[in-house]
């Protein structure tokens, strides 16, 4: 039941933002930002717990700017989800704006597939539909399945809605080596907390734990590793700068290849939310272990 009323809720909000279009339900976006972080802040406090000890020298004043920032960054990133059923792939290609996209045609003719990585930063959804769709190639999403199983197959039917596909991520690790060796491109959103059990590196001074498996990956099939953040603009669009992380002049020992290519991939990860640190999802608990 808990499930049905959740998923009425997510359709009916969707159907809203149908009704009153993009441009109004940002305007929607902005108010349920206020409301959440003044009248019901969830997961506030690890807002501000995660933005004080990674910008121990901002002021006070500069710290609540940006935590009231994220609030405003992920409500729009909210809004222009529910609205992805009424898009039209003109208004996905023209959502985002890349630069070097072609990074990931030359790197796929190498053919030992594609690891393209992204954050939940500025609107990833958006970064892997309108990627695939400009490059008319099938992006293999890996997707972790939400609790909600009504949401979540609402979910993967629009990630699905042009040329990309969903690859499950709880069902098993091989089916992205599949993808990887049919020298396909394997995307996933690769910033979040890693198992307690993995190796520990240092993220915006703190040690954390880090998913392993793109470097891993990586190094076991030759996979080039691509990372593509958007970034949102004045006008709501987004900007996707397409970088690679380099795999060269790593050490000999395989765990300490692993090490380093996290390292690296850590660093760059890190110089992107500096620069714009609002757009960063900072309500997950990232330091926890």
């Amino acid at each position: 039941m808990k499930n049905r009323l959740e998923y009425i809720l997510f359709v009916g909000l969707s159907l809203l933002c149908k009704i009153l279009g993009l441009k109004f339900s940002r305007k929607l976006a902005l108010a349920l930002a206020f409301f959440f972080f003044h009248f019901l802040p969830i997961r506030k406090k690890v807002v501000f717990d995660n933005l004080e000890h990674a910008f121990p020298n901002l002021p006070e004043n500069q710290i609540n700017k940006i935590a009231y920032g994220s609030y405003k960054s992920f409500m729009f990133t909210l809004i222009e989800i529910l609205y992805l059923p009424w898009m039209s792939k003109e208004e996905i290609i023209s959502s985002v704006k890349f630069e070097n996209l072609n990074l990931i045609v030359d790197k796929e003719k190498e053919n030992n597939g594609v690891i393209l990585l992204s954050a939940h930063f500025g609107n990833w959804e958006y970064c892997a539909l309108s990627g695939g769709v400009q490059l008319n190639k099938k992006f293999s999403v890996v997707v972790k399945s939400q609790r909600n199983n009504l949401v979540n197959d609402w979910m993967n039917k629009f990630r699905t809605k042009w040329t990309n596909e969903v690859v499950p991520l709880g069902i098993s690790i091989r089916n992205i080596i599949t993808v990887l060796h049919n020298k396909g491109i394997a995307a996933m959103v690769a910033d979040q907390r890693g198992s307690e059990e993995s190796i520990k590196l240092e993220f915006f001074g703190r040690r954390t734990s880090v998913h392993t498996g793109p470097a891993v990956l990586a190094l076991k099939i030759n996979s080039p590793i691509i990372y593509g953040i958007t970034v949102r603009q004045p006008d709501y669009t987004y900007k996707a700068v397409i970088d690679e992380i380099s795999k060269e002049n790593l050490p000999d020992n395989f765990d300490d290849k692993v090490k380093v290519l996290c390292e690296r991939m850590l660093r760059y990860l890190e110089e992107k939310i500096k620069q714009n640190p609002e757009q960063w999802f900072w309500m997950h608990n990232r330091w926890k272990h």
